[in-house]
């Protein structure tokens, strides 16, 4: 971290008492709230609206604190070599804390980077991704906010929607150590309502509209998988085309063109995340002891012509349950 008004320069004021020290010549300090600059390593995985709500999210907590920030915005899209290389150069940079939005690339850094706090968000397994020791004890200096879906409210909101439903798809990259994480909490939701789990795998986006035109089954999930969502449009295609109601597993994807689902808000996810930032940056938090943090309170988003257009009449008590902020028309 860089003080942007030396020492000396501050006891040459009080030594002098000139008026014009502590002027034009002082930090930019726009918020008024401190003394200090940040420069910041912001980085994710590939361009999708959930990610891109969660660094908003980030850098309004640190904007609504008042702190004088310097950001290196970096997306690697979806490029393992691109994830090594933006981790290498931040690792020898003088950086004072890196974002890393999405698995793949926290994973980057952390595999790179052992003398710089490290934060994460958008991750569903730190602990099965190798980010930190326990969700209590992280244990490095690796911490932050997952995504965790709460998988088996998903299935139930489904079922509602879907009263006949025997067959579930889920399209996901099984490269992706996230989705498998989530895949498994569906099929062990599923056996325990006698539900069929199909699935469909691919490796890169141009894959995700094969991919969700094999499944014949009676709905579609999609985990917060990034290669699928940066190509959700072409499963939206699919079920609208086929009649097949699509789930995503979070609200930004619903107002996208999915039909409905029980999860988080990037956003807020973002600025919870922003939140652990300052406390590093500015109290001097330490990563290690830090617990990563979930958002604790899913909502219900609902997409009422997604509905029509898939074929799917929405139960009453369902749209009930949904907020009218979190309901597209």
């Amino acid at each position: 971290m860089k003080r942007t008004r030396s020492l000396a320069a501050t006891l040459a004021c009080a030594a002098l008492v000139l008026t014009a020290c502590g002027s034009s010549d002082d930090a930019d300090t726009s918020n008024g709230s401190s003394d200090e600059s940040y420069n910041i390593a912001v980085t994710q995985i590939v361009t999708h609206d959930s990610l891109d709500q969660s660094i908003e999210g980030f850098k309004q907590a640190l904007e609504d604190e008042g702190l004088d920030v310097t950001y290196d915005d970096q997306n690697a899209n979806n490029d393992q070599t691109v994830v090594a290389s933006i981790s290498g150069t931040i690792a020898s940079s003088d950086t004072d804390l890196a974002l890393g939005v999405g698995t793949p690339m926290a994973q980057g850094l952390a595999q790179s980077i052992a003398d710089k706090p490290i934060l994460f968000t958008a991750v569903t397994d730190p602990v099965d991704a190798g980010l930190v020791d326990s969700l209590e004890a992280p244990g490095a200096n690796v911490t932050g906010t997952t995504d965790a879906n709460p998988v088996v409210e998903q299935l139930e909101l489904i079922k509602q929607i879907v009263p006949d439903m025997e067959t579930v798809g889920v399209i996901y990259n099984s490269g992706e150590a996230n989705s498998a994480v989530q895949v498994q909490w569906l099929k062990d939701a599923a056996a325990d309502q006698d539900i069929e789990v199909k699935e469909a795998t691919l490796s890169n986006t141009s894959e995700v509209q094969q991919a969700a035109n094999s499944l014949d089954v009676d709905a579609i999930y999609v985990p917060t998988d990034n290669t699928v969502i940066s190509a959700f449009d072409s499963v939206i295609q699919v079920g609208e085309s086929k009649s097949i109601p699509v789930f995503p597993a979070e609200g930004d994807s619903v107002a996208k063109g999915g039909l409905a689902t029980y999860g988080l808000n990037y956003f807020d996810l973002g600025y919870q995340t922003g939140e652990m930032a300052i406390e590093i940056l500015v109290n001097g938090a330490d990563p290690a002891s830090m617990a990563v943090e979930t958002q604790k309170e899913p909502v219900i988003y609902l997409n009422l012509g997604a509905a029509e257009r898939m074929g799917v009449e929405l139960p009453q008590e369902v749209i009930d349950q949904a907020d009218e902020a979190n309901i597209t028309e």
